[in-house]
């Protein structure tokens, strides 16, 4: 028997493993992902799911991967987000939006934004558009309603206008989440404004270059 007669089997073999897929295994990520998506209201990423179910990483992704060219479920595996037959019934429209990191309300601080997961929005509350959620810190937007901890869901393709609630980029490169008050005509600068009369009245902030990263459109919170 030549070499080739030797190997070409082996690889065949091990193609063929690769391709056979536990229907138990299956069952058991829809189930997690299901639990995961009830009590979180998002859906796990691959890493979660290999923790929960029992699998290495690499496996779970390759199910998800699977499952989701046999139609089982949908995966995206840029955003992270799963919709198995249970959430597409009940959250049928709905959108993955990045949940980053924290955003002063108080003084303007540097600001690293890194996905720390992937929400899902249902359009019939948040509507179309383009959006991520930030977790608001600091008491400066309190008379506006946002408290230190909520969630603050932020819509970028849009025009902000003097009065609306903005996450601003200075020209220190620092980012904050403060009224927009317009140009001050006196200064030429751009004005970010307080809500927290009690603690800081009347206070603003006056800055030569803004860069307006989002509109403040809702706020999520835990009562």
């Amino acid at each position: 028997m030549s070499l080739t007669e030797q190997v070409v089997p082996l690889l065949m073999k091990g193609i063929n493993a690769m391709r056979v897929m536990s229907t138990e295994v299956m069952d058991r990520i829809i189930f997690y992902v299901d639990q995961y998506f009830c009590d979180k209201h998002t859906t796990p990423s691959a890493g979660e799911i290999a923790q929960g179910v029992g699998i290495p990483r690499t496996t779970a992704y390759r199910y998800l991967v699977e499952m989701d060219a046999r139609g089982m479920i949908e995966y995206d595996g840029k955003s992270r987000t799963i919709r198995t037959p249970m959430i597409k019934k009940f959250a049928p429209d709905s959108a993955p939006c990045p949940l980053l990191g924290s955003i002063p309300c108080g003084s303007a601080q540097t600001e690293e934004e890194n996905v720390q997961k992937y929400i899902s929005l249902p359009i019939s509350l948040f509507g179309k558009g383009k959006f991520y959620i930030l977790e608001a810190s600091g008491d400066s937007m309190v008379d506006a309603g946002i408290n230190d901890g909520d969630l603050v869901v932020v819509r970028t393709d849009c025009t902000a206008e003097a009065g609306d609630i903005v996450v601003a980029l200075t020209e220190d490169n620092e980012s904050t989440l403060k009224v927009f008050g317009g140009i001050d005509m006196d200064t030429k600068k751009a004005v970010l404004e307080y809500r927290n009369q009690s603690k800081y009245p009347d206070k603003k902030i006056l800055v030569r270059q803004l860069i307006i990263q989002g509109v403040a459109k809702h706020v999520i919170k835990a009562l």
